[in-house]
């Protein structure tokens, strides 16, 4: 029956789009934002270890770090936050997707039902931001870059050849009510599934959302009981792609002692049949070095398992 209502609620936004505003493109996966504990130590990890450049900074009026970038690509960063006795323990603070037009988005989201601010603003590198949320509470920034702005204006630049990968290629985040996360992203921002998995075959883990107009996607990972604020790291993820995974852990052996990193580093192929490496920032967020292909050529097919039970909705059970 939920399958059901999810289809129906699917046709009915359907509907409303085709006498609404028309959706802007949702073109990349922009950057996903973090609460850090100690800076010194995850920029050793993103620096000397991953090997990205952190470009830019912003401080605050007493001249403390309000947030760091670290670049990925020319429309890809990680976002740094220095941690504070009020956020949440969970280390993820948002997560943020490109659209071609921010002020259009607005509109059309407002008239989909989703909260909204009264005005789109400028951030202080120059792009077009402001915040919403999604069904499990996570906070979801719209991103225009700005042809002033600093992404356009520094495109090119910042890009060391010590970079362990050029692409960042999915964001994993806790998802309790698949319907509710599916009338969201699909029914509102038109991703679409592209794969689902299950570890034991029981019991559905996994459902990939692919952004409609660019690549990469949005890993769904599901549950039965939430996990606590301060253990949500290893499911609140980024993947981070390369072209050799072998090489790619050879790379990191070598910089491991420099930064005192001392996890393990091994290889294993993943549910999809495609071969990966986690490595952990010191406070605990996995990043998931995965190739591109499988590693027989074949694609994995998705499971048919049912997705898990939980005894508290997903609106109140994943907010911090």
């Amino acid at each position: 029956m939920k399958w059901i209502l999810a289809a129906v609620i699917l046709v009915s936004l359907s509907a409303v789009a085709a006498d609404g505003p028309r959706r802007p493109a949702v073109t990349g996966l922009s950057h996903i934002a973090l609460y850090v504990h100690d800076m010194g130590k995850s920029r050793a990890f993103y620096e000397d270890f991953l090997g990205f450049a952190e470009p830019y900074s912003l401080t605050n009026k007493d001249g403390s770090l309000h947030l760091t970038w670290i670049k990925i690509n020319d429309r890809q960063t990680i976002e740094l936050f220095p941690e504070t006795p009020t956020n949440s323990p969970d280390r993820l603070f948002h997560l943020a997707l490109e659209t071609d037009d921010a002020v259009a988005m607005r509109d059309y989201l407002a008239a989909h039902g989703v909260k909204v601010p009264a005005k789109v603003g400028k951030g202080k590198i120059g792009n077009l931001n402001y915040f919403i949320n999604d069904p499990d509470g996570h906070i979801v920034e719209i991103v225009q870059y700005a042809p002033d702005g600093w992404t356009i204006q520094n495109a090119g630049k910042f890009l060391p050849d010590t970079r362990i990968s050029t692409n960042m290629a999915h964001f994993g985040i806790l998802v309790g009510d698949v319907d509710a996360a599916k009338g969201f992203y699909e029914g509102i921002l038109g991703f679409h599934e592209i794969w689902r998995g299950s570890k034991g075959g029981k019991e559905l883990n996994w459902i990939h959302e692919q952004i409609p107009d660019g690549r990469g996607f949005i890993e769904f990972m599901l549950y039965d009981r939430l996990p606590a604020a301060d253990k949500r790291g290893g499911a609140h993820h980024l993947c981070l792609e390369v072209p050799d995974i072998e090489k790619a852990k050879e790379i990191l052996q070598s910089r491991a002692a420099k930064i005192g990193y001392t996890r393990p580093l091994e290889i294993a192929t993943g549910v999809n049949r495609k071969r990966q490496l986690n490595v952990y920032d010191p406070d605990g967020t996995r990043m998931e070095l995965m190739e591109l292909q499988t590693v027989d050529g074949q694609s994995a097919p998705s499971s048919t398992a049912p997705p898990p039970q939980h005894p508290m909705s997903s609106t109140t059970a994943s907010k911090p």
